[in-house]
């Protein structure tokens, strides 16, 4: 059972998640020879002010 954890800044629709989700799925079935009902994948929203990238926060970018 592959569990699958992605990081995001907030702010993605419902609708670009549940796209995701599945092209995300669909690769994973495909490479690793797995059923969809299998796959789980855990998305965590990030404010950007909680994610930094060379010594700067990305809210300051």
């Amino acid at each position: 059972m592959p569990t699958i954890n992605v990081q995001l800044f907030a702010g993605r629709t419902t609708e670009q998640k549940r796209a995701f989700v599945k092209a995300v799925t669909d690769a994973t079935c495909a490479s690793l020879g797995c059923q969809p009902e299998s796959v789980d994948i855990v998305i965590q929203e990030v404010k950007r002010e909680d994610w930094a990238t060379g010594g700067k926060l990305w809210s300051d970018v």
